[in-house]
């Protein structure tokens, strides 16, 4: 058999001819016919060679074109892993970024979205990772510098040579057609003001015209366009007024001024007229821009200017700039009279449920109603405002009342005050029919009284709104007083925010940990609650500092630190036999939950620590939950695909509802322990428990019971169903160090 390797014929014909025209008449010799076949061969594989070496340079020069495309397209190209970490990008992408490209891998593609699109971003890439379809979004950017701008990005999600998906990204910058988008709706919102306007070309013929021109001269816009403006001529004009017009427009390209014109019904009427010309680059006029509004001295045009600026028009009652002013009159007609006069700060209970659940057109409806109540229900002479259009904090459901001429002596002054607060108490909790359904409201009221002018109308308005937060907080649907003591509460709030500024930065905050444990009292885990040690006030309770940080926005710093805080502590115990597979539960405020940017932060916290994220259950309460159901269940969606557990805390106390109970990506209820204590002994709570234990298996959700001290409530739990439990029985919350001695650590 032949060894010799297969050959093109064209190949050996031509390594025969150029064998030939290089060698000697051949031999007849059998050594020289094997010579002749080694030459062939020979020239054979140089020509192979050769084809070889043009092939490959052709391939590289295909490559370099392909990298040149790819690098220097003009959309950005990303690649990521499921995480969101960036594992290749073009250059364009890295400059789009404003980072290099050698230091854009392996960072998180999160960090280049901004904190309020951080959330939709989340939610694209877990729709990318789940349906494997291309998916498209745009998102607002930042750059590395801070910069921002509007991207689109298609998505796409390949598996590439590992078990691995990753996601396909091009990036393509749109800041350019946002704001071209952002200038036509101003343009069109403009164009569509309550001045009329037409637009002509540069001949004059009217173009387009807007609905306020319809509404003030009576042509609607197919009976405009077309025409040009002397349609609306009055004839009060002389043709050198019109010459002076345009000659003035042909100058300056500007022209304002009255003008009579005439209406479609023959009325004519006077108008302040702006004319501007409209030019290219060149300064040729394309257009005219006319703007006009009609001028009148009707009465009734001046009170209703005046009706707006100090008076609500839902209620048409003063508004806060006419209650100032009002109360400004009082306190220089009581240094006068030398009578104490009072300032009674109302507020609604419970109207944004009222809202929430019946719209906002049945709101409208309760203030209007209660408006009226108060102006029949107080005494005569006294001003009633309405607070909420001018300062939006107090929401639009808050009344001031101001009393005047009372009477000299301040307690009799304080018991005249009371008597007409208990008024308006008695008069808002009468029923309501609003849009055909019976409705009940009260309402908390605050009161302080002032003599002359020995306080400010500020500071009176913050004395009674101080006092007013005293009554929402003493059960509401009651009143009280500001006194100085109050004042000095509130000094103290003051010093206390204070230095709770300092706690963190101090190393003040502490975690303490409280044993969760099943029904053979293993423990299973561990909720993590804050305490904070102050060298001076010793221990704070959280009842007085969380509260103030949810306020001053304080819970935010403290709410990532004890997140951070408790991953470092899972990761520290997954090298331990007793102590791996311990979860920890964490309470996330209301405040926290609803920052645009807190699936990004946990997302970060995880990737920082690189625990396993079942080990950690961040716990809710009920009344979060309840507040955006929408939004909640996208973060928790979102949190849960890392594998973060929910736990409901505090259930039962809240406005539980199976309604949206059922679509929460809930695992556990936590039942509150004021049902736990009585368990034993009250058939209510039993029973209260009992439903709770049974709704929770219904729904496939594991119950946890909080607070439970004896062993009657133990049995009880365990009778019921309940085989997971939390409390003094088994566990005080107690610091770090004490919790591993606990665990044998």
């Amino acid at each position: 058999m032949s060894t010799k390797p297969p050959q093109s014929p064209s190949l050996r014909s031509a390594a025969e001819a150029r064998l030939s025209d290089a060698r000697t008449p051949a031999s007849t010799r059998p050594a020289e016919e094997l010579l002749h076949e080694l030459q062939v061969h020979q020239i054979e594989l140089e020509m192979q060679n050769e084809e070889l070496r043009r092939a490959q340079s052709a391939l590289e020069e295909s490559r370099d074109r392909y990298v040149d495309l790819y690098d220097f397209a003009p959309v950005g190209y990303l690649t990521l892993t499921d995480t969101g970490l960036i594992v290749e990008a073009n250059l364009t992408g890295a400059a789009l970024l404003g980072v290099d490209r050698a230091k854009l891998l392996r960072r998180h593609f999160t960090r280049f979205v901004t904190p309020e699109a951080s959330d939709h971003w989340h939610h694209q890439l877990m729709c990318v990772l789940l349906r494997g379809d291309r998916q498209i979004c745009e998102l607002a950017m930042q750059r590395a510098d801070g910069s921002r701008f509007y991207a689109r990005l298609d998505c796409l999600c390949r598996a590439v040579g590992d078990p691995l998906p990753r996601v396909r990204i091009a990036l393509t910058d749109i800041s350019e057609r946002r704001h071209a988008e952002e200038e036509l709706r101003i343009a069109a919102i403009a164009f569509e003001s309550q001045e009329g306007m037409m637009v002509t070309d540069s001949h004059s013929v009217i173009v387009r015209v807007n609905h306020a021109f319809t509404r003030l001269t009576g042509y609607r816009a197919d009976e405009a366009i077309g025409h040009t403006p002397i349609l609306l001529r009055s004839g009060r004009h002389d043709k050198t007024f019109y010459d002076q017009m345009w000659q003035t427009l042909r100058e300056v390209g500007y022209w304002q001024g009255e003008v009579w014109n005439r209406r479609k019904n023959g009325k004519i009427f006077a108008e302040w007229l702006t004319i501007s010309a409209v030019k290219t680059s060149d300064g040729d006029t394309t257009h005219y821009v006319g703007t006009f509004s009609e001028i009148t001295k009707n009465q009734e045009a001046q009170a209703e200017i005046h009706r707006l600026a100090y008076y609500d028009p839902l209620t048409h009652l003063p508004n806060r700039r006419l209650l100032l002013d009002r109360l400004g009159q009082a306190l220089a007609s009581s240094t006068r009279s030398g009578c104490h006069g009072a300032v009674l700060f109302l507020d609604l209970d419970n109207f944004k449920m009222l809202n929430d659940t019946r719209g906002h057109a049945v709101g409208d409806l309760l203030l209007s109603e209660i408006a009226q109540r108060l102006q029949t229900g107080v005494r005569e002479g006294d001003t009633i405002s309405r607070l909420g259009d001018t300062i939006s904090r107090l929401g639009g459901d808050e009344f001031v009342v101001v009393l005047e001429d009372m009477s000299e002596v301040a307690e009799e002054a304080a018991h005249q005050a009371k008597a007409v607060g208990e008024k308006v108490r008695e008069a808002v909790g009468l029923p309501y029919d609003l849009d055909g359904r019976e409705f009940h409201c009260t309402v908390s009221v605050g009161i302080t009284l002032f003599f002359g002018h020995d306080e400010s109308v500020e500071t009176l308005l913050k004395q009674a709104d101080l006092a007013l937060y005293q009554a929402k907080g003493a059960g509401r649907n009651c009143l009280r007083f500001f006194d100085p003591a109050m004042q000095s509460a509130l000094d103290e709030r003051s010093a206390l925010e204070a230095d709770l500024r300092l706690a963190l930065k101090l190393g003040q905050l502490q975690l303490y940990y409280q044993a969760q444990v099943d029904s053979a009292r293993h423990i299973i885990g561990a909720e993590v609650l804050l305490r904070w040690t102050h060298p001076q006030r010793g221990l704070v309770m959280p009842g007085q500092f969380i509260p103030l940080a949810e306020e001053s926005g304080l819970i935010l710093p403290i709410g990532r630190w004890v997140l951070e805080t408790v991953c470092k502590q899972i990761k520290a115990w997954s090298g331990h036999a007793a102590s791996r597979d311990l979860r920890l539960a964490v309470n996330v405020s209301a405040r926290q939950f609803r920052q645009p940017g807190f699936v990004a932060e946990v997302q970060q916290v995880l990737a920082e620590t690189g625990i396993d994220p079942t080990r950690l259950k961040l716990e809710l309460t009920e009344s979060l939950v309840i507040d955006n159901v929408a939004e909640t269940i996208a973060k928790m969606q979102a949190l849960k695909a890392l594998g973060i557990g929910f736990s409901m805390d505090d259930f039962g106390t809240g406005y539980s509802s199976l309604s949206y109970l059922k679509r929460l990506p809930l695992e556990q209820l936590k039942i509150d322990r004021s049902f736990v204590f009585d368990l034993a002994t009250d058939p209510n709570d039993a029973a209260i428990v009992q439903t709770i234990i049974t709704m929770g298996h219904t729904l496939g959700l594991n119950v946890i019971a909080e607070g439970v001290e004896t062993e009657a409530q133990l049995e009880r739990l365990d009778q019921y169903g309940c085989t997971t439990y939390q409390g003094f029985l088994f566990s005080q919350p107690v610091p770090l160090a004490e919790f591993e001695a606990f665990l044998g650590l």
